[in-house]
C-alpha cells in the first residue's frame, strides 16, 4: 500500500461522487486528511455515500452551496464536471487551486508511468502498450480514462511495477505536477470545444501531459501530425516520433513490408491483425513505447498478431453468410468514423446517427465512397440522409434506432460486405453510454445469427 507522500493541502473538496470523486474521497481519508463532498444528484441511499460518511467525509447533496468553500484548501473535481459550475467558478475566484484526482498519482508513487493522450486512439493505444509489457514479462498495471480509476492503482503499485495511463483532456486540465517517464500524444484535432471554449485551450490542457518532464523523459508524438507538432515544439522532453508516412530514424515508422523501431525491423505489416491506418499509427506509437521502457520484440509480435481490438472500438463481432460485422460505437466523432470507414476496401453497410450537437458532416463525404447502404437513425438522422444523399449512396433508411439497423443492414448485404456500426456522434440521445449502444449492437448481430 503506498501512502500520500508531500501533498501540500489539508482541507479538501471533492466535488461529484462518480468513480474518481468516491476514490478520491476514501484515499485522501486513508491518508488524514479533511474532506467534504458535494455532489448534485446522489443520494443519502446510495452506498458509496454512505460508506463515505461512515469513514468521517462530510457529504452535502442536491446542491453546490458556496460556503462549502470556507476554509478549503483545494478543490478536486470530476473532470467531466465544466469550469462553468458555481463552486469551481467561485473557487477560482477566490484563489482555491482547482484539481483533478490525477494529479495526486505522482505523490502517491515514483514509479515509471507510461501516459497516453489524444483525440482519437488512446483506448487501443493504451491497451496495446499494457498487453506488449505484459508479454514481455514486465509488472505492469492498467489505469485511468480506460476504467480504472488511476490513484486506486496508483496506491496498491508495487515495488517494481510500471502504470500505463490512458488520459483525457478533461482529466490533464486539473493537474500541476504530474509527471510521466514517457508521454504520448497520438493526435489533435478540435473535439470538446463545448468544454474548453476554443482549439488553442484544447491544446494547452493535452500539453500538460508532458509539462513538467525534462531531458530525462520521453515524448512520443505523431510526426504527420501537424497539431502534434506544433504542440510539442516547447517540450523540454526527449522526443520520439513515430509515422506512419515516411521513415524516422529516430523513432517508430513503416514501409510497405515491415514496421520498425529505428532501424530495427519488428514486424511485417501482413502480420498484423488490427486493421486500418489508424490502427497503424496506434500500433507505431505503442512501439515507441514499449521499446524505451524494456519490451521485447517477441512480446511485441505475440500481441500485434493476437490482438483483435478493443470493445467498441473497430471490434470485430462476427462474421456469418459471408458478411463481417464490426462494432465501433466509440466512433463518437467524424474523425473516428472516418479512420474505420477507411480501413475497409470492400463494400460497406455503414451504421450511424446519434445526438446532434449542432455540427455538419460534410468532413464525413471523402469516406463514404465504399458505403453502398447507410442506415441513418437518431437526432442526426436528417443530416446523415443529406450527406449520404451527396455521396451517391445507394440506399438510404432511416430507422428509430439499433433494433430495426440491424436487421435493416443484413437485408441489404450481401455475401463480402461489411456491416459497421460507426455512429460518428455521440449516444446520448439513446444511450447512457457508447459502451450501451455497443454491447446492443453485439447482441443484436448475435440474435441474427
Amino acid at each position: 500500500m503506498n501512502y500520500l507522500k508531500g501533498f501540500p493541502y489539508q482541507n479538501i473538496l471533492v466535488l461529484g461522487l462518480a468513480k474518481s470523486g468516491t476514490a478520491t474521497c476514501r484515499v485522501l481519508v486513508k491518508n488524514g486528511y479533511r474532506v467534504t463532498a458535494n455532489d448534485l444528484k446522489a443520494t443519502k441511499s446510495d452506498v458509496a455515500v454512505r460508506e463515505l460518511e461512515e469513514m468521517g467525509v462530510k457529504v452535502v447533496l442536491g446542491s453546490h452551496p458556496l460556503e462549502l468553500l470556507d476554509r478549503i484548501d483545494v478543490l478536486i473535481k470530476n473532470p467531466g464536471i465544466p469550469y462553468e459550475n458555481v463552486l469551481v467558478e467561485h473557487a477560482m475566484k477566490i484563489g482555491i487551486p482547482v484539481l483533478t484526482e490525477i494529479e495526486l498519482v505522482p505523490y502517491l508513487t515514483n514509479n515509471p508511468l507510461i501516459a497516453i493522450t489524444g483525440s482519437n486512439g488512446k483506448t487501443t493505444t493504451t491497451t496495446l502498450t499494457y498487453e506488449m509489457l505484459k508479454e514481455s514479462e514486465q509488472k505492469v498495471k492498467l489505469a485511468g480514462n480506460i476504467g480504472t480509476v488511476a490513484i486506486e492503482v496508483a496506491e496498491k503499485l508495487d515495488q517494481e511495477e510500471s502504470m500505463v495511463i490512458e488520459l483525457s483532456s478533461f482529466q490533464l486540465l486539473g493537474t500541476d505536477k504530474f509527471r510521466p517517464k514517457i508521454s504520448m500524444v497520438l493526435n489533435l484535432f478540435a473535439a470538446h470545444l463545448d468544454y474548453h471554449g476554443t482549439f488553442p485551450e484544447y491544446q494547452a490542457a493535452k500539453a500538460k501531459i508532458f509539462a513538467n518532464q525534462t531531458e530525462d523523459d520521453y515524448l512520443i508524438y505523431n510526426a504527420d501530425d501537424l497539431n502534434v507538432i506544433e504542440m510539442v515544439e516547447s517540450a523540454k522532453a526527449t522526443k520520439v516520433p513515430f509515422s506512419a508516412t515516411k521513415q524516422v530514424i529516430s523513432g517508430a515508422w513503416c514501409d510497405d513490408s515491415y514496421v520498425y523501431f529505428k532501424k530495427e525491423k519488428i514486424i511485417a505489416r501482413n502480420q498484423i491483425r488490427l486493421v486500418g491506418t489508424h490502427n497503424l499509427e496506434n500500433i507505431l506509437a505503442s512501439i515507441a513505447a514499449c521499446m524505451l521502457a524494456g519490451a521485447t520484440i517477441e512480446g511485441i509480435y505475440r500481441v500485434l498478431t493476437t490482438f483483435g481490438g478493443v470493445k467498441h472500438r473497430l471490434q470485430f463481432v462476427d462474421q456469418f453468410d459471408g458478411r463481417l460485422f464490426y462494432n465501433d460505437s466509440k466512433a463518437t466523432n467524424i474523425l473516428a468514423s472516418s479512420k474505420a470507414l477507411s480501413a475497409f476496401e470492400q463494400p460497406t453497410i455503414l451504421l450511424a446517427g446519434g445526438l446532434d450537437r449542432g455540427n455538419d458532416f460534410d468532413e464525413l463525404l471523402p469516406y463514404l465512397k465504399n458505403v453502398k447502404v447507410m442506415i441513418v437513425y437518431g437526432e442526426t438522422a436528417e443530416k446523415l440522409t443529406q450527406i449520404a444523399e451527396q455521396a451517391n449512396v445507394k440506399i438510404i433508411r432511416k430507422v428509430d434506432g439499433l433494433k430495426e439497423a440491424v436487421p435493416a443492414a443484413y437485408k441489404y448485404s450481401a455475401e463480402g460486405d461489411v456491416i459497421l456500426l460507426s455512429p460518428a456522434c455521440a449516444s446520448w440521445d439513446q444511450f447512457k453510454t457508447f459502451e450501451e449502444r455497443g454491447d446492443m449492437f453485439i447482441d443484436l448481430v448475435h440474435r441474427l445469427k
